[in-house]
């Protein structure tokens, strides 16, 4: 089991003892820190405390993370693009429809299931069932991930992740039509208030921070490019619908009703970059339009007489 001890510095003092380790280990989202915490694995002076005991300078604080489980998963042979692959990392262009890692509801033919069968070689840092996964796309939104093989390579791309080093980039179809050319949402993101299946834009929230500018407009419709600079759950489509403009096809925060003959929303992960892991090289990835968003988009630019 590894072991890590941290000294709350004068800057720290106040913090949230779960933002604290999480922002200090790498490789442990807050929810995993949350679950050791509540598991007895960190102590503050020898002691156990709730997620939420705020730190005072001086203290200090033991972590212990328990080696990854052995996954049970099973592997299965599930088409999969593989845009790039080396002994450290891979990146997936994942379609519309499937299911990052398995989850309540969806416990196999994931994305995981089919990794487990095409690399094989996963890192274990995120756990049982989340292998390899330094960040996740929605179920119905498709583009680039970036897997690691390791759990060294899987801490330094998770470092790039929370000191805002990797970029993101989406389109993003939506209601309405835009005016101004680009735009930043600045909009703190927590579980909602009246629904805690949904996620909103609360002032207790996480900060989040979105960056857009226009693509096309079309007729009640705009096509964007968005850039994440933080990654909080759902943040594309809170974001864009606390500003008025929903991602089209998305029943869950836009209108909820299927439209444009769309499955999910039309919300397209097409551009990926960061450093390799171990050559520090800069890599870079786009993935093309989907069939089915570009036949959207011929059909919006070609309206029927």
């Amino acid at each position: 089991m590894a072991a890590t001890e941290l000294i709350v510095g004068e800057t720290d003092r106040g913090e949230r003892l779960d933002r604290l380790v999480s922002r200090c280990v790498q490789g442990l989202s807050r929810s995993q820190v949350q679950e050791l915490i509540e598991a007895g694995q960190v102590l503050v002076e020898g002691r156990p405390r709730k997620p939420g005991y705020r730190v005072r300078a001086g203290e200090r604080v033991q972590v212990e993370v328990p080696p990854p489980r052995e996954t049970r998963l099973v592997a299965q042979d599930i088409p999969l693009s593989l845009v790039y692959q080396d002994a450290d990392l891979a990146v997936v262009d994942k379609p519309q429809g499937m299911v990052v890692h398995p989850a309540h509801g969806h416990w196999d033919r994931t994305l995981v299931n089919a990794l487990l069968f095409q690399v094989r070689d996963l890192s274990g840092i995120n756990g049982e069932l989340r292998p390899g996964i330094v960040h996740r796309l929605d179920k119905d939104t498709s583009g680039l991930l970036v897997i690691a093989k390791h759990d060294e390579a899987h801490r330094a791309l998770a470092a790039q992740l929370r000191a805002r080093e990797m970029t993101r980039e989406y389109l993003a179809l939506v209601h309405g039509e835009v005016t101004a050319p680009c735009g930043t949402i600045q909009a703190p993101i927590g579980r909602s208030r009246t629904d805690r299946k949904k996620m909103a834009v609360v002032p207790e929230g996480r900060p989040a921070v979105t960056h857009y500018r226009v693509e096309r407009r079309y007729r009640g419709y705009t096509l964007l490019a968005v850039r994440l600079e933080t990654g909080r759950t759902h943040q594309i489509r809170v974001h864009l619908a606390s500003i008025g403009h929903p991602v089209v096809g998305d029943r869950v925060y836009g209108p909820g009703r299927p439209h444009l003959g769309l499955r999910g929303q039309a919300l397209h992960a097409r551009r990926l970059v960061f450093r390799h892991p171990r050559s520090g090289q800069q890599m870079e990835f786009e993935s093309p339009l989907p069939d089915w968003f570009a036949a959207v988009l011929e059909e919006l630019a070609c309206p029927a007489p």
